[in-house]
């Protein structure tokens, strides 16, 4: 009778333990186990050098130590906060100079990073995880990131890897730490860990990260990427090694880098921590003044050609009108109801009114006059014209000629 009584006292005591290790599990879970998120937020923001390779790495370091130049020294004294207080401030991450690194040589090895996580299933499947891809997904996710070197203590939100999933911790990086950045400006991955990146979740607690603080630390310094307004075809970072500006294509690892185009308006070694002054407004470009005079108030013209018929020969100039003596273009065209002074293809033949200097084989007619007494064009032309005198009046004088109208006579 005693024995099934003993045996439900017996069960009852093993599930209050069990129920008693689950809390326990669950208290520890909720309030700083190493493998949940929540954990790395209470155990508060770390700070992690450029050298380091921190908690929870999921491969080995991939830097390249000729790409990863160092950040460029500041220029605002230590602690002169930037705009908005001792908080972390946010910058796009298309800012020009936000980002550093060496010319034709990329910060972190990509294909060593592919290559590592390809041989860890478990390590790829919560890479990807973190990351936001599908698995399949993670070379050419990490193909399709640029190498380059942030030139600021940077707050991200880290994802390592512990017993086979990711964890999550606050952490600012430091400047001249080795990144790869996305299409919008975003680190997404640490390269002497092969963590994954991602944006923060609070800047709580950022000006007292636990840790060893590296020369030069300061909180009021600290900066936050937020994504670009818009993808990047390319980063206007800064080439450390000449201290000058270059533009490293997206998803590139320095094969294509090249000068811009157009530099940013402060020069390559700009606090980028501070106050940034904005590009100069483009002034208009004042219109070129023509080189044409303008016209006369003669009469209205097309370029230097007149529009107008000229005045025929005989007629007086018009009272409003000053004749210039200066003879038309010879491209300008020739009015249809008056003749040319030379042949063209309107008028095959010219008039006898203007006869021209040039011989023809005609035989000339005896009633012509002579070529010598025709009298040549003039502005005002003459009325009259002389006829050749007759034969054996070779020896009179002038005075025999009479004018009888229009002709003159002996």
């Amino acid at each position: 009778m005693h024995a099934p009584i003993r045996m439900r006292r017996a069960v009852l005591a093993v599930l209050s333990a069990g129920i008693l290790v689950t809390a326990g599990c669950a208290r520890e879970t909720a309030g700083g186990g190493r493998g949940t998120e929540g954990t790395a937020e209470a155990e508060g923001v770390l700070l992690q050098s450029a050298a380091e390779q921190g908690p929870d790495p999921f491969t080995r370091s991939t830097v390249e130590p000729a790409g990863a130049a160092p950040a460029a020294p500041r220029t605002a004294p230590r602690g002169t906060a930037p705009p908005g207080g001792g908080a972390p401030h946010t910058l796009p991450g298309s800012t020009p100079g936000l980002y550093g690194g060496t010319r034709s040589i990329a910060s972190c090895d990509i294909g060593q990073q592919i290559h590592l996580l390809g041989a860890d299933p478990a390590a790829e499947t919560a890479f990807a995880r973190a990351a936001g891809v599908p698995r399949a997904g993670v070379p050419d996710f990490l193909r399709g990131l640029t190498p380059v070197v942030l030139r600021a203590d940077t707050l991200v939100a880290d994802h390592g890897f512990r017993a086979g999933s990711a964890t999550t911790f606050q952490t600012v990086l430091q400047a001249g730490t080795a990144v790869l950045v996305d299409g919008r400006g975003l680190p997404r991955v640490r390269c002497a860990c092969g963590n994954p990146l991602s944006r923060p979740t609070g800047t709580e607690g950022a000006e007292s990260g636990r840790g060893e603080k590296w020369a030069g630390y300061d909180p009021a310094r600290i900066v936050v990427v937020a994504p670009a307004p818009k993808a990047v075809t390319a980063l206007v970072v800064v080439d450390a090694d000449h201290n000058s500006w270059m533009e490293r294509p997206v998803g590139d690892e320095g094969a294509r880098d090249r000068t811009p185009k157009a530099p940013p308006p402060y020069p390559p070694g700009t606090d980028i921590t501070g106050p940034l002054p904005s590009a100069p407004p483009v002034k208009p470009k004042k219109p070129k003044k023509s080189a044409t005079p303008a016209p006369s108030r003669s009469a209205p013209t097309t370029g230097d050609c007149p529009t107008g018929p000229p005045t025929p020969p005989g007629e007086a100039v018009a009272a409003t009108e000053e004749p210039t003596g200066a003879p038309a273009p010879a491209n300008c065209p020739t009015p249809s109801d008056m003749p040319s002074d030379g042949a063209t293809d309107g008028y095959p033949e010219p008039f006898p009114e203007y006869p021209t200097d040039e011989p023809t084989d005609a035989p000339a007619d005896p009633d012509d006059p002579p070529p010598g007494l025709v009298p040549p064009m003039t502005d005002e032309p003459r009325t009259a014209i002389g006829l050749p005198r007759q034969e054996g009046a070779e020896d009179a004088d002038e005075g025999s000629f009479q004018p009888v109208g229009n002709a003159w006579f002996p």
